[in-house]
């Protein structure tokens, strides 16, 4: 039988494996995968029993097999969940769906509140010029920010970083408020020095007319267009009872009771090419090497490792490869008594707690990027919600830096230490408990090498049986359906044996993609 290797048991490859076997017959299909672990970024970390969601990933899609694909591995909630109950909270339920009170194999329905958090004050995420805004901002600097916004769309500056995009879709005062320094502490580089192609698949655009509309309606306030302020925070989405990794195991085992073959702790080494194809896939298991043939390799690892495996490459796409810059990632868990925040907002909570499930920590005073409420996301990822609050502080930063470099205990005592001086915690007593984990590669960046990234790829689809895919894959800020899509679209290249490799690279371009997502 013919053999299929995918390297990644993230989103983008447990979904490739899936499709294939659902799909034919005719191929072993093997996935290396090189942590113990499977969902990659989008995995579930258990400890002490609580549930760290690394990073955060709302299952919400405008994709519609995607979505549909999801419900099939985990259909949608029939029966109210343990905090919908508590608060009495009316949501959609799906006939003859699972109680999850009584299964686990079950998706909730959720609301999504994100917010920023700036100078010990909340403004809507994405920024919008309503009443908050205008009260916390003040009236002057509100009309500032207006008035800014205008001439930005009367003078655009070229699209040649992402400082420009963000200007000529928000003005400079919004930019230097809510994307200057934010941006600068996640990517580790200033705005001016990034591509603007990360700002074009990650940020909408506001149109004048709504942001005129919003100003004056706002500044002449009535009692509808508060009530608006309120429900306009509120977005439904799906998420998995126990976090985005319980998804992506059930589909795993899925995968194997099909046939599939899931080789843990195994990580790559080299891909062999010969005459434009990959021959084999070399990997590390248990210290030895260990090669399996290939008719198809479907690639969702970084391109940098990818290149730097493969025989034969130039010496410019090696230089490209080795260029290409990522952002890591490190997740500070703190079980707490309390959070020193006051809930504000309409949206019910259980200890009224605030409802957000991410806060974006604008100060650059603080290194922390974003603050994740795991209760929010799931009442079944906190042990004892009606008790504790457990939160993730999520940090950036470089493999190998100082900070990359921390000890738990002191990544813990620097979080703590900067939730205090944002008065986001009263005192250190409150945390019950703490854990930290690192992600490397978690974030591709848009700098450097990047620019010359067209030349990679166009060598890379010389290889008529390899196909990238991922956010790694691809070295995309792609989000999971991003990721699932690109693996939908190479399954069926090789279910109907094409090898331009276009469609799989345009998924998540600026052209088909304008919608602004978490993540």
């Amino acid at each position: 039988m013919k053999k299929i290797v995918i390297i990644g048991a993230g989103p983008a490859g447990i979904t490739a494996g899936y499709e294939l076997l659902k799909n034919t017959n005719e191929y072993e299909v093997t996935i290396l995968e090189e942590s113990s672990e499977i969902g990659g970024i989008s995995r579930t970390v258990q400890y002490n029993g609580n549930r760290m969601d690394i990073g955060g990933h709302r299952f919400f899609s405008k994709d519609e097999k995607v979505t549909a694909w999801w419900n099939a591995i985990m259909p949608k909630q029939g029966s109210p969940s343990f905090d919908d109950r508590v608060l009495a909270r009316k949501v959609p339920l799906q006939i003859g769906g699972p109680d999850p009170e009584q299964e686990d194999c079950v998706m909730l329905s959720r609301n999504r509140v994100s917010r920023i958090y700036y100078k010990k004050k909340f403004f809507d995420y994405p920024v919008k010029m309503n009443m908050t805004t205008i009260k916390n901002m003040g009236f002057i600097a509100t009309w500032k920010a207006g008035f800014s916004y205008l001439r930005a769309v009367i003078h655009k500056y070229p699209e040649d970083s992402l400082e420009n995009f963000y200007i000529n879709r928000f003005g400079r005062k919004l930019y230097s408020m809510f994307f200057e320094g934010y941006t600068e502490k996640l990517w580790g580089r200033h705005p001016r020095e990034i591509s603007a192609d990360w700002g074009a698949q990650r940020i909408k655009g506001l149109s004048i007319i709504a942001i005129l509309k919003d100003i004056i309606s706002k500044i002449l306030p009535n009692k509808k267009s508060m009530d608006h302020v309120e429900t306009s925070l509120i977005e439904e989405f799906s998420y998995p009872k126990y976090g985005p990794g319980q998804l992506w195991e059930t589909a795993a085992e899925e995968f194997i009771k099909m046939g599939g073959i899931i080789k843990k702790n195994c990580k790559v080494t080299n891909l062999i090419t010969a005459n434009n194809k990959i021959k084999a896939v070399q990997y590390e298991e248990n210290g030895c090497e260990n090669t399996i043939e290939a008719e198809h390799v479907i690639s969702s690892m970084p391109l940098k490792d990818l290149i730097q495996g493969m025989n034969d490459v130039p010496e410019k796409i090696q230089k490209i490869a080795a260029g290409l810059p990522y952002r890591d990632f490190v997740t500070v868990g703190l079980l707490i008594k309390k959070l020193n925040l006051k809930n504000e907002t309409k949206v019910k909570t259980m200890n009224n707690i605030v409802p957000d499930c991410w806060i974006y920590v604008q100060d650059t005073g603080v290194k922390l990027g974003r603050i994740q409420i795991f209760n929010n996301w799931s009442p079944y990822l906190v042990k004892d919600p009606e008790e504790t609050v457990w939160i993730g502080l999520e940090y950036f930063c470089s493999e190998g830096d100082e900070y990359w470099n921390m000890s738990e205990e002191q990544w813990t005592n620097m979080g703590i230490q900067e939730l205090i001086a944002m008065g986001v915690l009263s005192k250190a007593e409150v945390v019950l408990d703490a854990h930290y984990e690192k992600v490397k590669k978690a974030y591709p960046a848009y700098f450097d090498t990047y620019t010359e990234i067209d030349s990679l790829i166009q060598y890379l689809n010389q290889f008529d049986n390899l196909y990238c895919v991922g956010r790694n894959g691809q070295h995309r800020y792609n989000n999971m359906d991003h990721s699932m899509a690109t693996s939908f679209e190479a399954v069926q290249n090789i279910l109907h044996h094409v090898t331009d490799k276009q469609n799989i690279w345009n998924v998540n371009t600026e052209k088909e993609y304008h919608e602004a997502k978490d993540k």
